[in-house]
C-alpha cells in the first residue's frame, strides 16, 4: 500500500501517545474537486485536517502523522467520549457531498480504504464497534459518509458493525413516536448516540434518527421511525 506525504498545517503540535487511538472517523470532504479539499485541508487558516485522504481513483495522501491529533471530528460524542479528535484517526474520502452532488464511491477508493482500514485496526487494535461515520458522532451538524458509503462491503471485510436480519421480512411501517421512541433512542443509546434526551421529544430527533438511517436503513432516510428502524436498532444494541 503506497503512502503519499501531503502535509497539512492544521493539527495539534503536542504529540498523543499510540493507546489514546481508539477510533477511526470516516468523511467525505463535502467539496466541488479534489483541488478544493486539498486546499482547505492543508491550511491554517480554515482549521481542519484529517490524518488521511483518498481520492477517487484511491490514492492515499497522509496529511497528518498518527501520532498527532488533526482537526476532523469537531465538536463530538460517542458512548462516554467526547471531542473525539483526540481519540480518533480521521479519513477523507474525495467526495462532492450532498451540498455538491452526491456521488457513489469508487470502487479504487473504498478498496484503499479497507487497505488502510486493516492496517490502521491491527496497528492501533481498534474495536469494530469504534469505526464510524462523522455524522454517528454528530449527527446534529454532519451527514457524511452519508447513505451511499458501502458499509455492509466494510462489514464483510471485518470493519466495522452491521446486523444479520432479514430487511425484506420488515414493512415500512410507520409508528406514532410517542409508542416508539422511548425504546428506539433508548437502543441508540446503547449503541453509543448521543445528543438526545430518551425521555423527551426534541426538535433535534429527526436528524439523530436520519443519522441512523444514513448508517443502517440506507434505503429509506425520511427521519421517521418504522419497525426496520426498531428491529435494526435492537438487534445492534443487543450485539454489539
Amino acid at each position: 500500500m503506497k503512502i503519499t506525504p501531503l502535509k497539512s498545517q492544521s493539527f495539534s503540535k503536542k504529540p498523543r501517545n499510540k493507546g489514546k487511538i481508539k477510533f477511526l472517523i470516516i468523511h467525505y470532504t463535502g467539496m466541488q474537486s479534489m483541488r478544493a479539499s486539498i486546499k482547505r485541508l492543508v491550511s491554517l487558516k480554515h482549521k481542519v485536517s484529517c490524518h488521511y485522504l483518498i481520492s477517487r481513483a484511491g490514492k492515499i495522501f497522509q496529511m497528518v502523522e498518527d501520532n498527532q491529533v488533526a482537526w476532523h471530528a469537531g465538536k463530538s460524542k460517542w458512548g462516554t467520549i467526547e471531542n473525539l479528535n483526540i481519540n480518533s484517526i480521521g479519513i477523507e474520502l474525495v467526495n462532492n457531498g450532498h451540498k455538491f452532488g452526491y456521488q457513489k464511491f469508487s470502487a479504487r477508493q473504498i478498496n484503499a480504504l479497507v487497505t488502510l482500514c486493516i492496517k490502521l485496526k491491527k496497528k492501533y487494535k481498534i474495536k469494530n464497534r469504534c469505526i464510524l461515520g462523522h455524522s454517528d458522532i454528530a449527527p446534529l451538524r454532519k451527514s457524511d459518509p452519508g447513505e451511499k458509503f458501502p458499509w455492509l462491503k466494510l462489514k464483510k471485510k471485518k470493519i466495522g458493525i452491521w446486523y444479520s436480519l432479514n430487511r425484506k421480512s420488515f414493512k415500512f411501517k410507520e409508528f406514532k413516536a410517542n409508542k416508539v421512541r422511548k425504546t428506539f433512542f433508548n437502543n441508540l443509546h446503547k449503541i453509543g448516540y448521543r445528543y438526545f434526551n430518551k425521555e423527551k421529544f426534541s426538535k433535534t430527533d429527526k436528524l439523530i434518527i436520519k443519522s441512523f438511517q444514513r448508517r443502517f436503513r440506507q434505503g429509506k432516510v425520511n427521519g421517521k421511525i418504522d419497525l426496520e428502524c426498531i428491529k435494526i436498532s435492537d438487534y445492534l444494541a443487543k450485539n454489539h
